[in-house]
């Protein structure tokens, strides 16, 4: 008989999962179950859309066709609202039931609102699926003031949307710099001066108390703690995700803030696999869990799920050293591995855009931030998948050009 596999989630992770399936297994029954209305899109590429920078065309990756040539079973606008791990039947919001031998979970996660009133007016909008960036580049056309909301990679998306669409807009940051956890002042200072340059006003240490509304429950302006009043009839929010776990509830599966595996992205329980940005993996560089957003990532996670899956034993396991990049200014951003975590950095500013800003932990390289200078990512890459003690060589490590062959071995101990 053949083995029935099936993929909650058709992003990247659960794409590249039902492809391998395929590639593997070429005798597997494959459903993939989305509640998205529309195949795999090019996540990375609906915010040139949103800019008005790129057609809907080129942004699409799947096409229903492409699920039909693999004899893979695509279910679109489908809801899955649990999941009987002991009978290993799915049950969704239709009252139908898909029966599964293995089970990848790969939902993702859904922009977190503000805690704050009138959070949900109109005109306020968070960025994650296809047609968020639709409704956004549509209401940011006819709208005059912007507040932004969200100082790290998701937000400045939004930043660059209402630059690129002429919007008089603020920039409201809790702290006193962009993405504070993985910069410090002087990394940071480099974004502000390209986001002012863009037409974007940015606030420090603010953040939102409240929204405004009119009487027709539009947004028309954001209130700070400080009790600044900033116009807006455009707002885009950006503060992180809630993992779409509520499904799993009672399955058995451990989750803690995403969806618990190991490093074969195995859940605690018999036949079900996570992938993508909803799971704590176990990261083998690491040595501890983590989590990880980027679309390489995701993609990598699905394909060792589904490698997994279709074997009698485990035989791939995830390593990984992630990388996202921003394209909003004239100098290339690159953060790669875990920027924000570590016991110790090192930085250097080497122009007015070109800075490094390296991670450390327990003497290995773990992550770090790029501007300006791209060159030396895949060194600083293959220090951290070699697992090299370098945290005492830093002053190696910030010089224009890397040579990872010539780092200095630590002494064996006797």
């Amino acid at each position: 008989m053949s083995t029935s596999h099936v993929i909650v989630g058709d992003g990247i992770a659960g794409s590249s999962a039902a492809e391998t399936i395929r590639e593997e297994d070429p005798d597997a029954d494959v459903t993939v179950i989305t509640d998205e209305g529309e195949a795999l899109y090019n996540r990375i590429l609906i915010k040139e859309f949103a800019k008005g920078k790129l057609p809907e065309a080129p942004i699409s990756i799947h096409e229903p066709e492409w699920y039909e040539e693999r004899d893979i079973d695509l279910q679109l606008n489908t809801h899955v609202n649990r999941v009987d791990a002991e009978s290993q039947t799915l049950h969704t919001h239709s009252g139908e039931s898909y029966d599964y031998d293995k089970l990848l979970v790969a939902t993702g996660g859904t922009p977190t609102q503000l805690p704050v009133e009138n959070s949900d007016a109109e005109g306020i909008h968070h960025f994650w699926t296809f047609e968020d960036a639709r409704e956004i580049k549509e209401h940011a056309e006819t709208s005059e003031t912007g507040v932004i909301v969200g100082a790290g990679l998701l937000g400045i998306d939004l930043a660059a949307v209402c630059a690129a669409q002429g919007l008089e807009s603020k920039y409201l940051m809790r702290g006193n710099r962009w993405w504070r956890y993985a910069l410090s002042l002087e990394g940071a200072e480099i974004i502000h001066d390209a986001l002012e340059e863009k037409g974007v006003d940015l606030e420090f240490d603010s953040g939102v108390d409240h929204f405004e509304v009119d009487d027709d429950g539009h947004v028309e302006a954001a209130v700070d703690p400080n009790g600044k009043r900033f116009d807006a009839d455009w707002v885009g929010v950006a503060i992180g995700l809630n993992f779409n776990t509520e499904w799993l509830h009672g399955s058995g599966v451990k989750c803690d803030d995403g969806v618990v595996v190991d490093e074969h992205m195995q859940t605690n329980v018999d036949n079900i696999y996570a992938a993508g940005d909803i799971t704590q993996f176990y990261d083998t560089l690491l040595g501890e869990q983590a989590q990880n957003g980027a679309w390489g990532s995701a993609k990598e996670q699905g394909a060792v799920a589904a490698q997994n899956m279709v074997a009698d034993e485990p035989v791939e396991s995830f390593q990984w050293v992630s990388s996202y990049s921003i394209t909003h200014f004239e100098f290339p951003f690159l953060s790669f591995g875990h920027p924000t975590l570590g016991d110790e950095t090192a930085e250097r500013k080497y122009s007015d855009t070109e800075w490094r800003r390296l991670a450390f932990k327990n003497g290995q390289l773990i992550g770090g931030v790029l501007i300006g200078d791209l060159s030396q990512q895949s060194a600083l890459k293959r220090i951290i998948r070699e697992q090299l003690q370098v945290a005492d060589q830093k002053e190696k490590l910030l010089e224009p050009d890397i040579n990872v062959d010539k780092l200095e071995e630590p002494p064996q101990a006797d």
